[in-house]
């Protein structure tokens, strides 16, 4: 088994900053691409950020300049940097990552975590 523990998340003022965590526990045998998503009342799931295993990312125009996404594979976790955080980045935050589980297997299953509720007031 495989679980994703999102934490970091909470009530920010704009123009502040928040760092979010994300670690992958269980069965791991290597980690491919790892993403954060975020989805807000009413709207549609939406990929943020995204990093791969040689370290190529990918923003969302919205959050360019102003989120950071990193990794550490050695505790299998991802980060999210939230700075100048604004209004319209309120919602709920979703870590994914693409896990093989065991060497013995050649598939790639996708993970995500339980979520963690980010706020950013006026």
């Amino acid at each position: 088994q495989v679980q994703l523990v999102e934490s970091g998340g909470g009530l920010v003022q704009a123009g502040g900053s928040l760092r979010l965590s994300c670690v992958a526990s269980g069965r791991i045998f290597n980690i491919n691409t790892m993403a954060w998503y975020r989805q807000a009342p009413g709207d549609e799931r939406e990929l943020v950020a995204s990093v791969t295993s040689d370290g190529r990312t990918n923003f969302v125009d919205s959050v360019k300049g102003r989120f950071t996404i990193s990794r550490d594979d050695a505790k299998n976790t991802v980060y999210l940097q939230i700075n100048n955080a604004k209004p319209g980045d309120t919602a709920v935050y979703y870590c994914n990552a693409q896990i093989r589980p065991s060497l013995m297997t050649l598939k790639w299953f996708d993970y995500w975590g339980q979520g963690t509720q980010v706020t950013v007031s006026s």
